[in-house]
Formats: C-alpha cells, sequence, structure tokens
C-alpha cells in the first residue's frame, strides 16, 4: 500500500485531497474501487470520471471540473500513470537461486543473485549479469553476453553469440539470432543453396521485445537493435536489420533484410519494408503500410485504402485499374485543348 503523498513525489504530481489515503493498485475508472488508482487523459471518458469510485484519479487541470475526489494533478496524465503503475506494481525482489533441472555448460559466468528457472539450458562460455531472471524452458547459445537486469520470461531462445544490454525484457516464445533467409538460386532451377549466416544480434539497454517474436542473426555484419526500442509480438527482423534508439514497433510488422531504420521511429501494426532502404530519424508509418523505398524526411506516411463497404470497394478496386487509361485521356483532352 502506497500513500497519496507518496506517489505524488514519486510522480512529480500536485496533490488535492488526503495525503494519508492508500492505494493497493490500478483499475481503469469504470471499474476501480476505493483502495485503487485510475487516470484520464481523453474526454471520451468524462462520464465514467463523474461516476468512478477510484481512490485517487491521475488527471490535468482540464478534467478538474468534472471530479471532486482526491486527484494527483499533472500536466500529462498518461505518462504519469505509467510511473504511478511502476512504483504501485513493482515486483518484489527475488533471491538468487539455480533450480535442479537447468543445464549449465563449462566455463559459464552467471552472477550469484541470478534466477534461473526450471528446464534451462545454458551453453557454454556463457556470461549472465546480475539481477537477471531467466525463465523456464530457456535456451542461452555458447558465448552469449548478457547485461544486468535481464527479463526472460520463459520459452526464450538466444542465439550464438548474441549480446544483450542491461535491463532489457524480452516475453515468451521469441527467438533472437535464428539464421536469416540467405539462399543462392542454383544455375540449373534445381533449388538454393543455403547462405550461412556468420553474423550476429546485438541488443541495446533499456529494450523490450513481445512474444512470439522473431530476430534473424546476419548474413555477415550483425543486426543491431538499439537502445530503448520497443517491439511489439509477432514481429519479424530479417538479418542485418539496424534499429535506432527508441524507435517502436507494433505487432506483425515485418522488416526485410539489410533496411536501416533511424532513431525515434514509430510503426504501427502490419506494416511491412522491403530491404536494403533507409529510413530516416522521426519518421511514423501508420498501420498496415507497405514501404518500398527509402525515406529521407521525418514526418507521417501511409499507404493502402481504409475499409469501406465492399460494394463500394469493389467499385473502386475496378477504377483503380482504370487509373492509367483515364490518365492518358486526360492528357490528351489537354492537349487537345492547348492546341485549339
Amino acid at each position: 500500500m502506497l500513500t497519496l503523498q507518496e506517489l505524488a513525489v514519486a510522480i512529480d504530481a500536485d496533490l488535492i485531497g488526503d495525503p494519508n489515503y492508500q492505494i493497493s493498485s490500478c483499475a481503469t475508472l469504470e471499474s476501480a474501487r476505493s483502495d485503487q488508482l485510475s487516470f484520464i487523459y481523453n474526454k471520451k471518458y468524462i462520464t465514467d470520471l463523474q461516476t468512478t469510485n477510484a481512490g485517487v484519479v491521475i488527471l490535468s487541470d482540464a478534467f478538474l471540473a468534472g471530479y471532486d475526489g482526491n486527484a494527483l494533478i499533472v500536466k500529462n496524465p498518461y505518462l504519469a500513470y505509467a510511473k504511478a503503475a511502476n512504483v504501485i506494481h513493482a515486483a518484489p525482489p527475488r533471491l538468487g537461486s539455480i533450480h535442479a533441472s537447468v543445464v549449465i555448460g563449462d566455463n559459464a559466468n552467471i552472477a550469484e543473485d541470478c534466477v534461473l528457472a526450471p528446464h534451462v539450458v545454458i551453453g557454454d562460455d556463457v556470461t549472465i549479469g546480475k539481477g537477471c531472471y531467466i525463465g523456464p524452458g530457456c535456451v542461452i547459445a555458447n558465448k552469449v553476453v548478457i547485461g544486468n537486469n535481464l527479463k526472460l520470461v520463459a520459452n526464450v531462445s538466444l542465439g550464438e553469440e548474441t549480446k544483450i544490454g542491461d535491463n532489457v525484457t524480452i516475453h515468451p516464445s521469441t527467438v533472437i539470432g535464428s539464421d536469416g533467409f540467405g539462399y543462392a538460386p542454383y544455375n540449373d532451377k534445381k533449388g538454393w543453396c543455403k547462405i550461412p549466416q556468420l553474423g550476429h544480434v546485438v541488443i541495446g539497454n533499456d529494450v523490450e521485445i513481445g512474444s512470439n517474436t522473431s530476430i534473424d542473426c546476419g548474413a555477415l555484419d550483425n543486426t543491431v537493435i538499439g537502445d530503448g526500442v520497443k517491439i511489439d509480438n509477432q514481429v519479424q527482423i530479417a538479418h542485418n536489420v539496424v534499429i535506432g534508439d527508441h524507435t517502436a514497433i507494433a505487432a506483425c510488422t515485418g522488416i526485410a533484410g539489410s533496411t536501416k531504420i533511424g532513431k525515434y521511429c514509430t510503426f504501427a501494426g502490419g506494416v511491412g519494408l522491403v530491404g536494403h532502404i533507409s529510413i530516416t530519424d522521426g519518421v511514423h508509418v501508420t498501420g498496415m503500410t507497405m514501404v518500398t523505398h527509402s525515406i529521407n524526411e521525418a514526418g507521417v506516411y501511409s499507404s493502402g485504402t481504409p475499409f469501406q463497404k465492399n460494394t463500394d470497394w469493389l467499385k473502386n478496386a475496378v477504377r483503380f485499374k482504370q487509373l492509367d487509361k483515364l490518365t492518358k485521356k486526360i492528357n490528351y483532352l489537354i492537349k487537345l485543348k492547348k492546341e485549339n
């Protein structure tokens, strides 16, 4: 339990109400109990604010007129809530332990306060820093180097010579450092010759990677994930991709090989990027966009058509196929007008 005064200090908020009031957890405005904290940053939820049972609400000055309970007033309620939730729901400290079923290779260097859960497999010459949690079923291949405070939730695989910085979280069933998709076609059209994938994966500090994501090792150079990068579930990052610091990538995005992405970019769900292109800093790509060439200017980019009634979409699809003919007709009419 935390008092409102403690929370106000933690998130740098102005407090209205009882400083000794205690909060146990967080909830939505609609479902919160009297011992829970909630927040509002969108006017869409103003009705819920007026009827909430929350013990305290994080909000900005703009919402004070519609609420008379305990309040933590900030300029950015969404960010303040994130900070408060981290304080209220902080994970308890773990004591170092290694389960009896863990398999550890030769010359592994594992900090004493690490937790190794059941059925973890660790290869030779692995280094694991302080405060790490290696969850059930994780596999760490030879010569992997891990910094401090890594959390592998469960069933995560780290390929050989992967390097991971401090304060990284990787969620279940993600694979780091599997072979990239590299094949050369035989001249006689009898199949494909596999190209050895000789690079590795380097992940910076403060990175979080969702579940069922794959990050392939480099073909020659490394695949690199910068500091502060956030990657959602079911994302495919191919060999030799470089992702700049603090870029965020939403679910089902696919990034083809050797693409370089700058800092502070965002990619919404289902975005596709072809290989061997460069994306500059500060680019924001909306959902389901197909990026087919390099982007050299910061800004928001989109492609595709938004959903509509199927009957309308079918008509527009036919018209789309006719655009080239229509353009030629228009250009011809313009030419005739100029000549006359």
